[in-house]
């Protein structure tokens, strides 16, 4: 009997551990850098303000009905995006909402996606997007959307240095790719490999240049590769890569 408690004490424990180094390595996250974050939130073409669920962008020429659900890669802070974001906003005048994943990492994240757009519920059409697995994670949120009933209009998807894992090629999502030229992780070629479980005329964007960790503002990342590309370059890319897709789609002036 001591033997067995013993053992059921020593199983309970190592669980106990397990748990705790799995939490510790969860909350140690890429940081935003703090310039480029400052940068966004003192342009006065957006408004920045932080919620329950994480961040919103507005535009402050409120000139489109268009918003974006954003879910951050594992492991980085969601400030690090508001730079990069925030250009997006500026261009399209479209909503964006930057969400704060339980535990750091999208997979965690039961939430539905109206618990993200209810923060702004003037937006009349929605796309779902993010970056690395927070990417993998918004093409599963834009999957469950086709066939809610009742929730968030979701017309398409964006994906940031990322590609799906589940099958999206039979929906009428509108999809944007964009993929960095020098991505260690997402690579050009995995996103390719990836391509045909999004819809035939999905658009994909090739931001020369850009690595992996270019997609947001958080120094660099284990595994990346080398960034040619400089902050504003990649931020003013990927901003027409967005407006140039929306303007074809009619969803911005």
């Amino acid at each position: 009997m001591r033997r067995a408690v013993a053992a059921v004490a020593g199983i309970v424990a190592i669980l106990a551990l397990a748990v705790v180094v799995f939490l510790v390595w969860a909350n140690i996250l890429f940081q935003g850098e703090r310039e480029p974050s400052l940068d966004a939130w003192r342009s006065d073409s957006v408004e920045i303000s932080r919620t329950d669920e994480g961040f919103l962008i507005e535009s402050t020429s409120g000139d489109s009905d268009a918003g974006l659900v954003f879910i951050p890669g594992a492991k980085v802070e969601p400030s690090a995006y508001l730079y990069k974001l925030s250009g997006i906003v500026e261009e399209t005048g479209m909503t964006v909402v930057i969400t704060h994943p339980t535990l750091n990492l999208a997979f965690f994240d039961t939430r539905p996606l109206s618990a993200f757009t209810d923060d702004a519920p003037e937006v009349a059409q929605w796309f779902v997007g993010g970056h690395s697995l927070g990417g993998v994670r918004a093409c599963q949120l834009a999957e469950g959307s086709t066939d809610a009933a009742g929730g968030p209009s979701v017309v398409g998807l964006m994906l940031f240095g990322s590609y799906c894992a589940n099958d999206l090629s039979g929906t009428e999502l509108d999809v944007l790719s964009l993929v960095g030229e020098h991505d260690g992780l997402s690579t050009p070629e995995k996103v390719a490999s990836a391509a045909h479980l999004l819809p035939a005329d999905a658009e994909s964007v090739l931001l020369e240049g850009a690595n992996h960790a270019s997609f947001g503002d958080y120094g660099p990342q284990p595994g990346d590769g080398v960034a040619t590309a400089d902050r504003q370059t990649v931020r003013d890319d990927i901003s027409t890569a967005v407006a140039e897709f929306l303007a074809d789609r009619g969803d911005a002036e």
